[in-house]
């Protein structure tokens, strides 16, 4: 059966950011310690796909003792977006991309981004890049991944059986796995651990990205 549906993750994904994204975490954590901030290095690797907000929260309490209230969740991740959002639109984009795009598009591929960046962020990213056309919709968080699975299985009447995740991180898989989609691992060094024991189609880019429709 022919996939006619890709869900896109982006940071590891479209764009080579997960670094970026790392260092963010360990620059905002550094001063409460060198063992926290690679703790929380740590956490954000193996949880790529989990919002911002969500890991600022459980940071603070864990590590440090804090529970932070919704403005100072906001404020911890206006911080983060200083420090990243440059940085990711320079990053150099994962072999592949964007080229893949104008194919996917040509064969009448339906795109659609499901990532942790904040909704306005990711918008935001796609229009800078000048992609942001080739996705019939786009989901951020706030909004769980498997809740954007759902919504957009359901709101564009998608097969789960006709779509592709294409993610990094093991919330990635675990949202394909949730919605019954197929998936395909974009590998790296960073993640290859993590997935060592996880039988599912490995990429280290997305030059091949075709062959994985048939």
């Amino acid at each position: 059966m022919r996939l006619k549906n890709i869900f896109f993750d982006f940071d590891g994904v479209i764009k080579d950011s997960t670094r970026v994204k790392s260092d963010a975490f360990y620059a905002l954590y550094e001063p409460f310690g060198k063992e926290i901030a690679m703790k929380v290095v740590e956490h954000h690797q193996l949880h790529g796909g989990v919002s911002r907000f969500e890991k600022f929260k459980l940071y603070h309490q864990e590590h440090l003792g804090v529970s932070l209230n919704e403005k100072e969740i906001q404020e911890w991740a206006h911080k983060f977006s200083e420090l990243v959002l440059e940085k990711v639109i320079s990053a150099d984009y994962i072999e592949g991309a964007p080229g893949i795009f104008k194919e996917l598009k040509r064969q009448n591929i339906n795109c659609f981004i499901i990532t942790g960046t904040p909704q306005n962020e990711i918008e935001f990213i796609l229009k800078e890049l000048g992609i942001y056309d080739y996705f019939k919709a786009i989901g951020g968080s706030p909004i769980k991944k498997k809740e954007w699975c759902d919504t957009f299985l359901s709101g564009f009447k998608l097969s789960a059986n006709e779509t592709l995740f294409i993610g990094d991180a093991t919330t990635d898989y675990e949202a394909a796995q949730y919605a019954k989609t197929h998936f395909l691992l974009i590998e790296n060094e960073e993640n290859s651990i993590h997935f060592k024991n996880i039988d599912c189609k490995k990429s280290p880019n997305l030059t091949n990205l075709l062959s994985y429709l048939v």
